[in-house]
This record gives structure tokens, sequence and C-alpha cells, in this order.
């Protein structure tokens, strides 16, 4: 039975045990103790990574001989026990494979995400308010934490941009994978003649610092600050306010808004907070040229830069064209199934790493 698939089991193991031996050396504790807390704080990283796979492998191990025993029985009772247990041990060894992708200390992090309307005119902003939908229902199935932090409507219907804050584990690892423009093909409800239309809608995520990056920024010289009534029908999900912020970001022209606290100190912190993380992802995507290639320039929503595609008509099917997985029933994809869409992302890129 092969363990680790994406993590490399035994070496992980071996530095385990290389770790305990470490610790009951007898000038082990004679040492610094910051030398000693980083021994402490890999030994405990990798237990919490090994743990796990190996109460699977137990749980394999003992059904083999439960399966043994069963065959001589020929007892069906017990097979029918051994077969939910395999399905559940899937259902684990799925998550490990998952979480053994989350190795950098960025997927662990919560997330903001912000969906802009691109190309499409009003079938645009109702894609863009869509993807809202999609992704506060994927947040409500993962048990994810969702706040919806800023949201500009369009008059006519749909939402210009939004911008949700997400909470829970590796909630960033999870939700990169959705990082870029998705396009959308349907008969238009704002066509009287039923024609098609494709529409596009930008998606972006960041991590969550506690501790912003370190960005320069000089607010008097690189913000403009707007202050503004925020709009919406508030309710649970944003507030209508007075203290709304929108940040502009002179030198990029990128744009933050807040609008979440009633504070307008707050909703300021907080913006600055999501500029100075998009700035310092910016700084990182324009050192690494695969990233680049990968997200491509985001300031034309349109045909080029996709990394999915939504038919409505004249079939249905949405596709991922970083990983090439589809699925024929769109409906329940934009009711929030979209995690097989991200397991496929996250395995395909792992990979490529490991190729």
């Amino acid at each position: 039975m092969i363990f680790g698939g994406i993590f490399d089991f035994e070496k992980s193991h071996l530095r385990y045990k290389e770790l305990e031996v470490k610790i009951a050396e007898t000038d082990f504790w004679e040492k610094a103790e910051s030398t000693r807390n980083k021994v402490f704080d890999e030994l405990r990283d990798l237990k919490s990574l090994l743990d796990p796979w190996l109460n699977e492998k137990k749980r394999l191990d003992d059904l083999e001989t439960l399966y043994e025993l069963a065959i001589e029985e020929n007892d069906n009772d017990t097979f029918q026990e051994i077969n939910s247990e395999l399905n559940e041990a899937e259902k684990e060894l799925k998550k490990l494979r998952l979480s053994s992708i989350f190795a950098s200390e960025d997927d662990k992090r919560n997330a903001f995400l912000s969906i802009q309307a691109g190309a499409g005119g009003i079938d645009a902003c109702d894609w863009a308010e869509m993807l809202m939908r999609m992704y506060t229902r994927f947040a409500e199935q993962k048990g994810f934490g969702c706040k919806i932090i800023a949201l500009q409507q369009e008059e006519e219907g749909g939402i210009k941009s939004a911008t949700l804050h997400l909470k829970g584990h590796c909630c960033h690892g999870y939700m990169k994978a959705e990082n870029g423009i998705h396009r959308l093909v349907r008969i238009s409800p704002y066509d009287s003649g039923g024609r098609r239309h494709t529409s596009f809608a930008a998606v972006d995520i960041v991590p969550e610092f506690e501790d912003p990056p370190e960005v320069e920024i000089d607010e008097k010289k690189d913000l403009n600050i707007d202050r503004y009534r925020a709009s919406g029908a508030g309710g649970q999900h944003v507030n209508v306010t007075d203290s709304a912020v929108r940040l502009t970001h002179l030198p990029t022209g990128l744009v933050v808004c807040c609008q979440n606290e009633r504070s307008q100190h707050k909703n300021k912190a907080t913006a600055l907070k999501i500029l100075k993380t998009r700035l310092y992802q910016k700084e990182v995507k324009e050192r690494e040229e695969t990233l680049n290639k990968q997200y491509g320039n985001k300031a034309q929503v349109s045909w080029s830069n996709q990394i999915r595609s939504y038919v409505l008509h004249p079939y249905t099917l949405v596709k991922d064209h970083r990983t090439d997985y589809e699925k024929g029933n769109a409906q329940g994809v934009l009711d929030g199934d979209i995690e097989e869409f991200i397991e496929a992302y996250l395995h395909h890129t792992s990979s490529q790493e490991i190729g």
C-alpha cells in the first residue's frame, strides 16, 4: 500500500525519527531556547501531517485482515461493513492528499476574494453576481465563514464588483484555484431577442495576513481616498452605512473598497490591509514568470486569460481550461459544487511542481 502520493511520506517519517533522537540527546536542553523551539515546531508540524496518514494506514491494514476473515466465513454482513469503511477511508484520504498540498503558510490563511465584472455590459454584472452566489454557497458547504465586506451594485441588475472575506482551515489554499477570468455563455435574460451572449468576470484571491506585508505606500501621494454611502440592500451580508471607504492606488490603478464596518476608520484599515496584500502579490507575480503566464493580465477581462468556461446554451458544460476537468451539471456548479474543479487544479499544479 503506497501512502503519500503528493508528499514524501518515508522522508518525512525519517525526519520525524531524527528529531526525536535529537531531543533525547543530553546536550539538547543546553542549546538556545530559539534553537529548541525550532526543533519542537518542526516536530509538531511533521506529527500533524504524519499521524492522520498513519491512522488511515492502520485502518486499511485492519480492513485487510477483516476481509481475509470474511472470505473464510463467507460473511456478507462483514463485507458490507468493510465496503462502508472503505468509502469512509477514501473520503479521508482525499482530504489528506489535499492537506499535504497546502505546504506554504499562505495556503493556511484566510482569504479575501474579489469579483469584478468585465466585458459584457449588464450581462457581465449579472454574471459577477452569479459568481458571488456560487462562492457564498461553496463557503457554506465547506463550513467557511463568509462575509461581504464591499459591494458595488449595478442599477439595472447584478453587481459591478464585490469583495468577500472568507475564513476557514486552509481557506486561501482552496480558493487560490479560482484566481483568473471566468466566462459565461447563455441566452441573455436582458436581450429581448433571446440571443446568446458571452460575459466575463475576473476573480482575484489574496491571503489575509495578521500584519499586512511590508509594502511602502505614501498615503498622501499614492492614494486617492473616497468616503461614500454604501450601496445595496444591507441585511445580514453587508451593512449600509455612510462610512464606506474606497482606496485607489494611483501608481498601479488598483482599487479596494470596504463598507462592512460602521466605523470609517476600521473600513479604511481593512481596505489598506487588502491593498497592501494585493500589491505584495503583484510584486511576487512580477518576479515569477511562471505565475505571470498562469494568471496573465486582468486589465482586459475578456477572451484572453480565461481559466474556466460556463456554458448554459446551446448545451450545458463547465470546463476548466487549465486542467481540462469538466462537468455537465452547470446548474449544480453555479449552486456551489466547485470542489472537484478546485481539487483537480490543486493536484494538477502539485504534479507539475513535483515533475
